[in-house]
């Protein structure tokens, strides 16, 4: 692209997820005030209030693209600017951390004739999940976000059409799309009885299967692993993908505390993990529903891990399980933003309008302990 030194280009979040883990990838630049930065960030991004930047230009690099980012936009236009007229190379994230916390990605995981289309939520760090086979024409979506337009694109990508939807749990950090998607889709809705869920649904039982397409299927390995919450369920696609919500991540295992009973639900969490989940072999690839800002997303690798590596690095699943209440209980990590209203909408009670709760979920996930 030609350019004048002094000026700026706009970069809209899809390509700024599509270079980070690359190595095209920008340092990101949060021009926002601290207290904005500790809430929610972009992974790896470096915070220079905007009031501070005329003073620190000179620890930015100048072999390398800087993306500007605040809030909505217009405080990282003007930093931008003053970059751009340093002499700097600088891109501004049109519509700011708004942007970025609805934008998708996504990249397939091959299991033999099952193929698993991990969806990225990366401004939430919310995974979902389209399977189908490599032959046949049915699909499963498990955990869709409200945006319901991914789950189409890829169906209609791959050959399927959407014919049962799952969520893993009653989540309270986003909305579920689950009902909306099953809806458009015309597709059966299957949850788990033992969360409230004030709707019309199908409900699943232990050890269910859904055939997809020459021997693929999709299992109820587990229906009950209470702990993250009471109806909290993992699936199985064939036998070595295993799909565990928020009970089991790559980064750490689901929070036990948002229902008010701390003690007992991490009683629950860590025999669901140790009698569920741990049981399986160590080549067992787990696909999760979260990830934190930690986690290193790239656009050519799942977010994912084999349960062997898994055992070897949470020392979390090493505790026996006194160790385990206790650790588990001590953590105080906040809770997700306007969680209440999001889970009263999830169960069918909404508050607010879709487009209010839509604003309220903007943030970071919070469902790891």
């Amino acid at each position: 692209m030609n350019r004048d030194a002094d000026v700026y280009r706009d970069i809209d979040a899809a390509e700024l997820a599509g270079r980070l883990g690359t190595d095209r990838e920008p340092l990101v630049l949060d021009v926002r005030d601290p207290d904005e930065v500790a809430d929610w960030a972009i992974p790896g991004s470096m915070n220079i209030p905007l009031r501070e930047l005329d003073q620190r230009i000179s620890a930015l690099p100048r072999d390398r693209e800087v993306v500007t980012v605040c809030a909505s936009g217009g405080r990282s236009a003007v930093a931008a600017d003053a970059l751009a007229h340093a002499g700097l190379r600088v891109a501004n994230l049109r519509g700011g951390m708004a942007a970025w916390g609805s934008v998708y990605d996504w990249v397939v995981v091959e299991a033999g004739d099952a193929r698993v289309v991990q969806v990225r939520r990366r401004g939430k760090g919310c995974l979902s999940y389209v399977v189908g086979g490599t032959t046949g024409d049915e699909a499963f979506v498990i955990d869709p976000s409200i945006d319901t337009d991914a789950y189409f694109e890829i169906a209609e990508e791959h050959g399927w059409r959407i014919a049962h939807v799952f969520d893993t749990h009653l989540h309270a950090d986003h909305l579920s799309g689950a009902r909306t998607l099953a809806d458009l889709a015309n597709a059966v809705l299957h949850l788990n009885p033992a969360d409230t869920f004030d709707f019309r649904f199908t409900p699943l039982h232990d050890g269910d299967r859904f055939p997809l397409a020459r021997g693929v299927e999709l299992s109820v390995a587990a229906l009950r692993t209470p702990g993250h919450t009471e109806g909290s369920t993992i699936y199985r696609v064939g036998d070595r993908i295993v799909l565990t919500g928020d009970t089991l991540f790559v980064d750490g295992v689901g929070r036990p505390d948002l229902a008010e009973r701390a003690e007992e639900f991490a009683h629950n969490l860590y025999r669901s993990l140790h009698d569920r989940v741990l049981t399986l072999p160590d080549d067992a690839i787990v696909l999760p529903g979260h990830y934190g800002d930690a986690v290193r997303v790239t656009p050519d690798a799942p977010v994912g891990a084999t349960l062997g590596t898994l055992r070897a690095t949470l020392e979390p699943l090493r505790f026996d399980e006194n160790a385990f209440v206790a650790w588990a209980t001590a953590r105080t990590t906040p809770r997700p933003p306007n969680y209440v209203e999001i889970i009263k909408a999830n169960m069918g009670h909404p508050n607010l309008t879709t487009e209010e709760l839509q604003r309220l979920e903007v943030g970071p996930n919070r469902c790891s302990a």
